[in-house]
């Protein structure tokens, strides 16, 4: 195995920057970029959506009339922009609308037989274009139903005998429209390997709390279920040459981070005060991100808060309530703005992430980033990610400098879904914020110190796939 150059195909129904809804996206553009530079053959395989340029990414045919059952397929071919990784995209009818999903949830009922057709025709694409990878790497419900056709409609053509499939589950709340099958099921009981996107989140999906449902289904895949934490463009998110942001900086020159946060108060119309604590949250506004824990009772607090997200009305709402009333205080922006959440990441003291659950979260990752210390709850990816204060508490909170120098902690962290736990740990934050200066810069120091690339991460699916290919028993074939 040690000489064989391993081949690995990515199904995923989005991929960055081509064809993009989510954090899904983001994962299928950076992974097999990381994959590549460990010298592995990875490639990637989406729909053919309508919304996609095919003259800006400069597709070119590659296949046509391909056979997918009684139906047939046109296959085209391009790069991953800024890299050598080929991207395969199927196109058929069932992918001509302009939309990704039948709607921003994902879970319209078209959706099945969108996907169910997706994954039939991967495989079939495969054979067309005679590459034979050793492992397909399927990628949330949408991609999940190849785990099980390998085993059944495949399982007697020789060209698919040995391959392997790994099966990531990004988000398991996101299971797919209800319908006869839960296509999510059967991508956990099929696939030869099973993981999902952080350590803690593989532990908690086993629980009630966490399954979604399918945490006894998890359960009998158990010892074939692994974390393994995304990753972040750190060329994209990084202080050092960031061209969203007004002033760059790097730990060495951290004291020039002031200068953005003076720009985003001026931006927003917040009472300019570079003393003041400012707080960011960069997110979607939507149940899973606990958006409801920040109450008028936050108001009170010694700092300023910059919102940025969209999603359900009733959460947009209460935070825009919140913004109306303590105008000085909440300012709360109803969009997306790549620029503008860079500005909140370099110019926020302290950055928000109260998430009910968090399978992997990123934001966390990219404020250590930029200096911003996180408060968050000890949740998922999160709890993997942030390095808890509490865990500091037995250093000697001297002003000295010694005891800020023994600092191993990089933010905050909260255990209960509770507003009042919340605000106390915001409280806590805003302590050291403006009382244990030292304490504080080694806090930022910590976090820009973390390895969150995608190098780190790659490195882990490589022992996935391997873990794979030195095992050769097929497994029976189960539905839910």
């Amino acid at each position: 195995m040690e000489n064989h150059k391993l081949k690995i195909l990515i199904a995923a129904a989005e991929v960055t920057p081509i064809a993009k809804v989510g954090g899904l996206g983001d994962v299928i553009g950076a992974l097999p970029k990381a994959l590549k530079k460990l010298n592995l053959d990875a490639r990637v395989i989406i729909p053919f959506y309508g919304a996609i340029d095919k003259n800006k990414y400069k597709i070119e045919l590659t296949g046509k009339n391909i056979k997918v059952g009684d139906d047939s397929i046109d296959l085209w071919q391009t790069t991953l922009p800024d890299s050598a990784v080929p991207v395969y995209l199927i196109e058929h009818g069932l992918f001509n609308g302009r939309e990704i999903y039948s709607n921003a949830l994902a879970d319209d009922a078209s959706d099945i037989n969108k996907y169910l057709f997706f994954s039939n025709a991967i495989l079939a694409g495969l054979k067309a274009i005679n590459f034979r990878p050793d492992v397909v790497h399927l990628n949330d419900w949408h991609t999940a139903a190849a785990a099980g056709l390998l085993k059944t409609d495949y399982q007697n053509d020789q060209y698919f005998k040995q391959i392997k499939t790994l099966y990531t589950i990004h988000n398991l709340a996101n299971q797919g429209p209800a319908g006869q099958n839960n296509y999510m099921a059967e991508g956990i009981l099929n696939a030869d390997l099973v993981n999902t996107v952080s350590p803690a989140y593989a532990e908690e999906i086993l629980t009630k709390e966490y399954g979604a449902g399918l945490e006894k289904i998890l359960a009998k895949r158990k010892k074939r279920l692994y974390g393994i934490l995304n990753g972040i463009d750190t060329d994209f998110f990084n202080p050092e040459t960031d061209q969203f942001i007004k002033q760059n900086y790097s730990g060495k020159t951290l004291e020039k981070k002031i200068v953005n946060k003076t720009a985003l108060q001026g931006r927003l119309g917040l009472p300019p005060d570079k003393d003041i604590a400012l707080v960011g949250l960069v997110t979607r506004f939507v149940w899973q991100k606990g958006v409801e824990l920040i109450t008028k009772k936050f108001a009170k607090l010694n700092c300023q808060f910059a919102f940025l997200g969209t999603g359900e009305k009733s959460c947009e709402q209460a935070l825009l309530k919140l913004a109306h009333k303590y105008p000085a205080k909440f300012k709360v922006l109803i969009k997306f703005d790549e620029r503008l959440a860079h500005e909140i990441y370099a110019g926020s003291d302290i950055f928000l992430v109260p998430s009910r659950f968090e399978p992997c979260g990123l934001t966390q990752m990219i404020a250590m980033r930029y200096g911003s210390i996180p408060v968050v709850r000890a949740t998922g990816g999160l709890k993997d990610t942030v390095i808890s204060w509490s865990d500091s508490l037995l250093i000697n909170l001297s002003a000295s400098g010694e005891g800020a120098r023994r600092v191993k902690a990089t933010g905050l962290t909260f255990e209960n879904f509770n507003s009042d736990e919340f605000y106390k740990t915001l409280e806590t934050a805003l302590e050291i914020y403006y009382h244990q200066p030292k304490v504080w810069r080694q806090l930022q120091l910590n976090g820009l110190k973390q390895d969150f690339s995608w190098k780190k991460s790659a490195k882990e699916y490589l022992k996935l796939y391997k873990k794979l290919l030195s095992k050769t028993r097929r497994r029976t074939p189960k539905t839910n």
